[in-house]
């Protein structure tokens, strides 16, 4: 095994950095470790592991095997005794990933709370112009009886005296852990109460209805979101509070479309309109205005009114607004207008350019 090349048996290369080499023992460890690992050389391979991070993971020691190789550690009955090495800080880390513990530190750890997602839903208007709206979320607080301790009439906690851990040792095969976890009874704080707080029943936080006022800016797109940080769930053993995300769900319009920051209205006109041109009313989010419609239009004809559209949440300029002419052809006609349809249908027209090519083909 001493002859082994240990740059080659964690997988790094010579030039590799201290984190990389610490990297590559922790996933050989988790890999080969005899408690979780079924293959036949998983023993071995653990201990080659060990042997060449013991190696590697020291400055002084891995210089000397990259000028010396295996021979810098002969004095010691043919090879660097590796089990005198400290391994109580990366097994903590390995262990506490494959097995839950917290071996050599307290597994209590600040915890931000989690995030909320509120969908809120607003007219078309509303995303367009702003608006200002309350709503009522459902989150945890702290007690307000027992001010979110759970109890009343401190006392020490008689479980683990007072620290808030529990400190067991272990004997593995490669040495003597020591594991040091959360009390249980007094979730780590060294403290437990003669009498449970009824309202929180010692849970230390109640669910309560929380109003906020929302300022919803103008220019608000279907499905952004906006984040009111520190307004979500609290946080654990003092983490702070999680987030609160606000989605807008804009209702479609009637008549408008939006496309980024302009308005898109299909315009229905006549045929006669179409054909000697008119002036319309046409509804704007700003109010009417009138549109000059020249003759001889087609539909999809595009009238573009600046100034018409939404305003940017950023820049502050609106866009534009887009009138699509769509040309309509009558439903019904009366015998009078019937008449008259005939009588153009006879009068020779001068068509445009499309139909003209199309008659050749006829």
């Amino acid at each position: 095994m001493n002859k082994k090349d240990y740059y080659e048996i964690l997988g790094v290369s010579k030039t590799a950095s201290a984190d990389e080499i610490k990297s590559a023992f922790r996933k050989l460890a988790k890999k080969y470790h005899p408690d979780v690992s079924k293959e036949p050389n998983a023993s071995e391979k653990f201990k080659e592991a060990q042997e060449a991070y013991s190696i590697l993971s020291d400055d002084a020691k891995r210089k000397q095997y990259d000028q010396f190789g295996h021979q810098a550690f002969q004095g010691n009955q043919g090879g660097y005794n590796y089990q005198d090495f400290d391994f109580n800080d990366i097994f903590g880390d390995i262990f506490g990933e494959m097995f839950g513990g917290g071996f050599g530190r307290n597994t209590k750890r600040a915890r931000k709370g989690e995030d909320i997602l509120y969908r809120m839903s607003i007219s078309f208007e509303e995303a367009a112009f702003g608006t200002k709206k309350k709503i009522s979320i459902d989150v945890l607080e702290d007690c307000s009886d027992c001010h979110g301790l759970g109890g009343h009439d401190v006392k020490t906690c008689s479980n683990c005296q007072g620290r808030g851990t529990i400190r067991t040792v272990q004997q593995t095969m490669f040495g003597t852990f020591s594991n040091e976890t959360t009390c249980h009874v007094c979730s780590g704080t060294g403290k437990t109460y003669e009498n449970v707080c009824k309202t929180c029943r010692g849970n230390k936080k109640i669910r309560t209805d929380k109003e906020y006022d929302i300022n919803v800016p103008e220019g608000i797109f279907d499905g952004q979101q906006l984040v009111m940080r520190g307004k979500g769930e609290p946080g654990t053993n003092g983490g702070p509070n999680g987030d609160l995300y606000l989605e807008f769900m804009v209702k479609p319009h009637p008549i408008y479309e939006r496309e980024n920051n302009d308005i898109y209205l299909s315009f229905p006109i006549t045929y006669v309109e179409a054909v000697l041109g008119a002036k319309k009313d046409v509804p704007t989010l700003y109010g009417k205005i009138q549109l000059t419609i020249p003759p001889f239009s087609n539909s999809n004809d595009k009238h573009r009114i600046k100034g018409k559209g939404i305003t940017d949440m950023r820049t502050g300029k609106k866009g534009d607004m887009y009138i699509i002419l769509d040309v309509l052809a009558p439903t019904k006609l009366s015998k009078e207008q019937k008449k008259l349809f005939e009588q153009l249908k006879e009068t020779k027209l001068d068509t445009n350019e499309k139909f003209n090519k199309i008659s050749k083909f006829l």
